[in-house]
């Protein structure tokens, strides 16, 4: 990874049809760490924009949809090639314009092409069929239950980690047969929108688009009669909102929402640095901007102590700071609004007489009024404080005792959310036996966190967030229809007696 900056403004636009599309209206895209400074600029797609997008992923899917699997994971292969080449340009792009540190918004374009192949990695499955036998006297026909890809998908990715989530559902819903257009965040525009052309170009037209642009614009990637689906990865009220618009036209959804992840120290945990390094980046990755980060720590009594002590010796080394500058371990946060919230709720805790404990210093300078928040740590809180029983999505985690295992399932289950979770302990039984009972979709044992997530395996929120599962041949059935064709058996007829 070079130190590559951006010398210039950068400007992307949209990518309809195989054809780069500028607007006259843009969305001037803001450094979160320097107040004032925009990154670049992206075209802002007009309603109309969307209707071509839609039209042309409509026009490009038939052929796309004929290539059979094996084809078009040679195209998908062949379109991926190269695409690592201006990795270090594009994250730098991320930096600035997400306030995550340059390594972070590296590995974020690395993941997108980690993704990628290890989906190519299931083509053979795609077209499995599985027959089901007739049964003379009972069932008079043969059944082959196949898979058929639904059409044109619209994709929309937050801001976090856009690239790299753009990895889970992107290439399976291509691999499935579907034609594509990816919606960019509206703050983190510009990366994004750059990988995806680059890829774009290199498959049929239309087959892969991507716009970006204004919320309020949008509404054509779900409420098309000619989209079949939108898999939207962002947050809770997000998520109601696309259920919402789909529902006038039936689009089918699959939603990656928030977390609140519970991560359990029982009794028997191993306490040592290589495991509290583990818990420290599950937390504070990403300035604590990640879906699946822990949110909640739960640690037996016994141990509160020795954890509490570990995050705070790891807390007083963080150096906040711009994403690019040498040194930077924890960046701003991308939006004022969240940064808002975050104080919010950290004083909230203050107020209520919560043991808090900040750390780190505030830059100042140029950055002095950036998004910036000192993490913080609270131990012991009321469980009634928003800092539990919400999605902090920052720098702040509440440390929880308790007594038992019954206690620390029951409370780790207390929630809204179903995202993630995870089992500290030196015994694998104890392990199973709690993990087993955490409502969620994703369980580590002895770690916690995006870097540690098995990239072939079925992921995926249960209660409030969402449903549906990325990646694996899960993820391409996500983008499939099931069909089923009877044949008449005439054996098997004849034995129905009439």
């Amino acid at each position: 990874m070079s130190q590559t900056t951006t010398s210039a403004t950068v400007r992307t636009g949209l990518y309809i049809g195989g054809q780069e599309r500028f607007t006259d209206e843009v969305l001037h895209v803001a450094d979160p760490g320097k107040p004032g400074v925009v990154v670049g600029e992206a075209a802002s797609a007009s309603p109309g924009d969307i209707a071509d997008a839609v039209a042309a992923a409509h026009a490009a899917y038939p052929a796309w949809a004929a290539l059979g699997a094996a084809g078009r994971a040679a195209a998908m292969a062949e379109a991926m090639a190269g695409v690592a080449d201006d990795r270090d340009e594009d994250a730098a792009i991320l930096s600035q314009e997400n306030g995550k540190i340059r390594l972070e918004a590296w590995v974020d374009a690395l993941v997108f092409e980690l993704r990628w192949n290890l989906a190519l990695q299931v083509a053979d499955e795609v077209e499995a069929t599985t027959t089901l036998p007739a049964i003379p006297g009972a069932i008079p026909v043969n059944t082959e239950v196949a898979y058929q890809p639904l059409g044109v998908v619209s994709i929309i990715v937050p801001f976090n980690w856009p690239i790299a989530i753009l990895g889970a559902s992107l290439p399976y819903a291509l691999l499935a047969g579907n034609t594509v257009i990816v919606k960019a965040p509206p703050t983190t525009p510009l990366a994004i929108s750059r990988v995806v052309q680059r890829v774009a170009e290199k498959l049929p037209a239309g087959v892969l688009n991507v716009v970006s642009g204004k919320d309020e614009n949008m509404s054509g990637l779900i409420q098309n009669q000619d989209v079949a689906k939108v898999s939207f990865t962002g947050s809770v009220n997000g998520g109601k909102r696309m259920m919402q618009m789909g529902a006038t036209t039936l689009t089918r959804v699959t939603l990656e929402l928030g977390g609140n992840d519970p991560a359990v120290f029982l009794e028997d945990a191993i306490v040592d640095d290589e495991h509290l390094d583990r818990l420290y980046a599950a937390v504070f990755d990403t300035t604590g901007q990640i879906c699946m980060n822990a949110k909640r720590v739960f640690v037996h009594r016994s141990r509160l102590d020795e954890v509490v002590a570990g995050l705070a010796a790891r807390l007083e080394k963080a150096v906040l700071g711009y994403g690019l500058d040498e040194g930077t371990t924890m960046g701003p946060l991308n939006s004022a609004a969240q940064k808002a919230f975050v104080d919010e709720i950290i004083q909230e805790a203050k107020d209520a007489g919560a043991d808090v404990r900040e750390f780190g210093t505030l830059p100042g300078g140029e950055l002095a009024d950036g998004n910036f928040v000192r993490p913080a740590l609270v131990v012991d809180p009321d469980l009634s404080l928003r800092v539990v029983t919400q999605e902090q999505f920052g720098p702040v985690i509440p440390i929880i005792p308790f007594d038992d295992e019954d206690e620390a399932v029951r409370l780790a289950n207390d929630t809204w959310a179903g995202l993630c979770g995870s089992v500290w302990t030196a015994s694998t039984e104890a392990a199973h036996r709690v993990g087993s009972q955490l409502v969620c979709g994703y369980v580590w044992v002895n770690d916690h966190g995006a870097t540690r997530l098995d990239l072939r395996a079925p992921f995926g929120g249960m209660k409030g967030s969402g449903f549906g599962r990325e990646q694996g041949i899960e993820g391409v059935r996500d983008f499939q229809d099931t069909r089923s064709i009877a044949f008449l058996d005439a054996d098997a007829l004849a034995a129905m007696g009439h």
